[in-house]
């Protein structure tokens, strides 16, 4: 059973910053349960208004329905409550569809839709597509407007009018003018989430254009850090904030992007290194090479 509807799902992320735990993984790829529910039994200590299981930092692309499926009961049974738990649906239509009424029947609270794969799709089509996956289901769901599926104003204006449980907008574009337009045509609607790579980096300017929360990966390994982080954004402290970009983010991106897919790779790696191992990543993610992974334990080390 479902513990938010909608509207409360909306109204509880707003409310805080986002967890994307990283799915924890044996030496063989397979998923490591225990592993997994100790983590989140870590991160729970902290203060979250929301926990994405099997999103993107969670490797989601590469697990199979069944892993999702019990990925997402996994979490469901760890975090038990104490804040809301969402779950993937990705794929063609019928994929996701079938993702969100197995979502729905683990007990999760809500759904992230992630874009099609592979295939490029105009906007009505990807409007038919939102809003099928939405009819499918009772829960609260999240549009990911990303790479294949990046949907204008008058598509999310749309999509609202029809859709009465699609309550949150996360955007993985950063263009600024479109943020603008979709916010200044649906206003306080939705709830808007900050879901590019590395979601601090953009935290400051798209706060100013009704995002409010963001997706934080790097809360995985430091979430003192992170979660101090987005508490200098809201009260909008930019010497803190770029003090702390300066010191921590800026250096963490240059090792991200030495290799494309790195923006997950790393956050699996922030978690080893601070002694609780997660595994590797899957194919066609790399893991980061050693020298790598020294330097990122090393600036870990400075904000811990």
């Amino acid at each position: 059973m479902t513990h938010y509807a909608p509207s409360d799902l909306a109204a509880q992320l707003k409310t805080g910053l986002l967890s994307f735990p990283v799915t924890h993984f044996n030496a063989d790829l397979s998923f490591n349960e225990a592993g997994y529910r100790d983590h989140l039994s870590w991160l729970s200590q902290y203060d979250v208004a929301g926990l994405f299981a099997a999103g993107g930092t969670g490797e989601g692309f590469s697990l199979t329905p069944a892993e999702i499926d019990t990925v997402v009961r996994t979490a469901v049974s760890e975090v038990n409550g104490k804040v809301p738990v969402l779950a993937p649906a990705t794929g063609g239509t019928a994929s996701a569809i079938a993702q969100a009424q197995a979502a729905e029947a683990a007990g999760a609270d809500g759904l992230l839709l992630l874009p099609p794969y592979l295939t490029e799709a105009g906007q009505r089509g990807l409007i038919e597509h939102v809003s099928a996956v939405c009819r499918s289901t009772s829960l609260g769901v999240t549009v990911y407007s990303r790479a294949n599926a990046i949907l204008n104003d008058f598509s999310v204006a749309e999509l609202v009018d029809r859709n009465e449980n699609l309550v949150c907008f996360k955007d993985g574009v950063g263009n600024i003018e479109m943020m603008t337009r979709i916010y200044a045509r649906i206003g306080d609607r939705l709830t808007y989430i900050g879901g590019l790579p590395t979601a601090e980096t953009f935290a400051l300017p798209l706060l100013q254009l009704g995002v409010s929360t963001y997706s934080s990966a790097i809360f995985n390994f430091v979430p003192e850090f992170a979660l101090g982080f987005y508490a200098d954004v809201l009260a909008e402290n930019r010497e803190s904030v770029y003090r702390k970009l300066n010191d921590f983010v800026i250096p963490y991106l240059d090792i991200r992007d030495r290799q494309k897919g790195y923006a997950v790779s790393i956050v699996k790696a922030g978690v080893t290194a601070i002694g609780r191992a997660a595994g590797p990543v899957r194919p066609p993610l790399q893991d980061l090479t050693d020298d790598e992974v020294a330097l990122l334990t090393d600036l870990i080390g400075k904000v811990k």
